[in-house]
């Protein structure tokens, strides 16, 4: 009874904790209901102004080139890629004449080498050529004489057998016949074996002729394997195909011929890359401020004056970038090719907007809201227009003044979604304008095949003269 007693009291104490450990957490989370802590911000107007900040590259927009000699391209040289071994410093400042760069001596010597045995053999097949060609020509001649002589004998023998018998005269004459067709035949072998000789030696000569234009051609492409200044400026290295900056050891060829450059400093340029993301913020025209690493305390204005239409992925990276070029305005003697630029680019500048910032705006797979306080808190489908860093224009769902949340309130799930007629008007604007781009699409397209169409009807005048007088020609 004793340990009955004891059991029912330790099981109410449990009991107890239990319930007043739930009515403390209870309390605790009411609490913290009640003192949750809500970032409100009101919708604001004024000017606006949307931004793309970039990282760029300066470069001169125009310049004169240094490449590989003209004479690599010769179709005779089989040289596809040759190697710099030597470079004068970048920044260095030459004059016209000046040393630039050497390219492979080792390479063009063996071609030289090997085109100099290739022109002996030519001569020397040439050679081989004209004697046998003396040799044949002089056993023919006197092969021809041979039959010239028979003939004149057999022409003897059958003006001395006139008073023979007829049997004697028969044969005499015959063999006359015999001897003069073995002449016409060696004349004729004789003017075959001329014609072959002759062709023989033209072959072998034009053989000689293209070993010593090769040779010359090598000759040439070596004495120009040290790459001279065409104008004085200031050495840069151009880049390769990779984007690497050329170097000692570098490979240039005839299609990627560029070793260096000598800009004109006093037109500069930035190239830089824009993220898909951004691209179709970016139009030719607009304005930029650009900021030059090496020298924060200076900026300079600019426009955009080229935007690539096509995307590259960059070495090193798996996002798309498109080229974006920016002109600066006026000239500074302290830039130089390849600083970076901080490159800030107005992409719309409005006089008078509602905007409120980006960190008020949620989304969903198809629609953007707010949290703003309409006898309640709801979730408020809004209208947004172009946006910078940190706000975002709005065109409809709030009013000036009106609060919104900066962070989602407890049970935000369950808020009511308010502006369904907004969310409608946006899906129609976006319908039609699909439909717009689609129709400019297929226009484009119908008057590119017209394009085609009428190039492939088109025939050469005479043609058509000559079609026209064949029809009037009489049947």
């Amino acid at each position: 009874m004793q340990k009955n007693k004891k059991l029912i009291r330790n099981i109410a104490i449990g009991a107890g904790t239990v319930l007043l450990v739930v009515l403390v957490f209870w309390i605790i989370s009411k609490s913290t209901r009640l003192n949750e802590v809500l970032i409100k911000v009101r919708v604001e107007q004024g000017s606006f102004i949307s931004e793309v900040y970039s990282t760029g590259q300066l470069q001169a927009e125009n310049a004169t080139f240094i490449e590989v000699p003209a004479e690599l391209s010769s179709r005779r040289i089989n040289i596809f890629e040759i190697k710099i071994t030597d470079l004068v410093e970048e920044g260095t400042v030459v004059k016209e004449g000046d040393f630039v760069a050497s390219l492979d001596h080792s390479a063009v010597e063996e071609l030289l080498t090997s085109a100099r045995e290739e022109l002996e053999k030519a001569l020397q097949s040439l050679e081989d050529a004209r004697i046998d060609t003396n040799i044949n020509m002089s056993n023919l001649r006197d092969g021809l004489l041979n039959s010239r002589v028979a003939v004149e004998e057999k022409k003897l023998v059958l003006e001395q057998s006139k008073y023979e018998s007829p049997a004697v005269k028969r044969q005499a004459a015959l063999d006359l016949e015999r001897a003069e067709q073995n002449l016409e035949q060696a004349l004729r072998n004789y003017d075959l074996k001329q014609r072959q000789a002759r062709h023989s030696v033209e072959r072998a000569m034009e053989e000689v002729r293209r070993a010593r234009e090769k040779e010359k051609d090598i000759v040439d492409l070596f004495a120009a394997l040290e790459v001279k200044a065409p104008k004085q400026g200031m050495v840069i290295y151009s880049y390769d195909r990779l984007g690497s900056k050329i170097k000692v050891g570098s490979s240039v060829n005839r299609w990627a011929p560029r070793i260096a450059e000598l800009p004109d400093l006093s037109s500069m340029i930035s190239k830089t890359f824009i993220n898909e993301i951004d691209i179709s913020k970016i139009r030719v025209g607009q304005k930029v401020r650009i900021g030059v690493d090496a020298f924060p305390e200076k900026s300079f204005d600019g426009k955009v004056v080229s935007v690539a239409n096509i995307g590259q992925v960059l070495p090193n990276g798996d996002t798309k970038v498109f080229e974006v070029t920016i002109k600066l305005f006026g000239a500074d003697p302290e830039l130089r090719p390849a600083m970076t630029t901080s490159n800030v680019i107005t992409t719309d500048s409005l006089s008078e907007a509602m905007y409120i910032p980006l960190d008020a705006v949620f989304k969903t797979d198809s629609t953007r809201f707010v949290y703003t306080y309409l006898n309640q808190w709801v979730k408020q489908i809004v209208d947004l227009g172009v946006e910078n860093s940190n706000f975002v224009v709005v065109n409809n769902g709030l009013k000036l003044g009106q609060e919104v949340l900066l962070n989602e309130p407890s049970g935000s799930e369950n808020l009511p979604l308010v502006g369904i007629e907004i969310y409608e008007e946006i899906k129609e604007r976006n319908r039609i304008a699909a439909e717009e781009a689609l129709k400019k699409r297929e226009e484009n397209e119908r008057l590119r095949m017209e394009a085609g169409q009428g190039r492939q009807g088109m025939r050469p005048e005479g043609s058509e003269r000559g079609e026209r007088s064949e029809r009037r020609r009489p049947q």
